[in-house]
């Protein structure tokens, strides 16, 4: 059976790049959003494997802690 589990931001920050486009197929540890904080990039990981199901920021938005980035579908 198949859920949606979201990406959710590590820290707060900007968005530097989206990565991963809706309906692309990821692995556990694919980088799916890059955010910016304190002049360091992150790479936001999806923490399941599946397809990415919406994406939910845009390039150059600021998130705080705990947002949700995007969604992937699991198998």
């Amino acid at each position: 059976m198949a859920n949606s589990v979201d990406v959710v931001a590590p820290v707060p920050g900007l968005v530097a790049n989206v990565v991963a486009k809706v309906g692309a197929t990821v692995a556990a540890g694919d980088p799916v959003v890059t955010l910016q904080a304190m002049k360091t990039e992150i790479a936001v990981e999806s923490e399941h494997a599946g397809t990415v199901e919406a994406i939910l920021v845009r390039e150059g938005q600021e998130v705080d802690l705990g947002a949700v980035l995007a969604r992937v579908r699991t198998a």
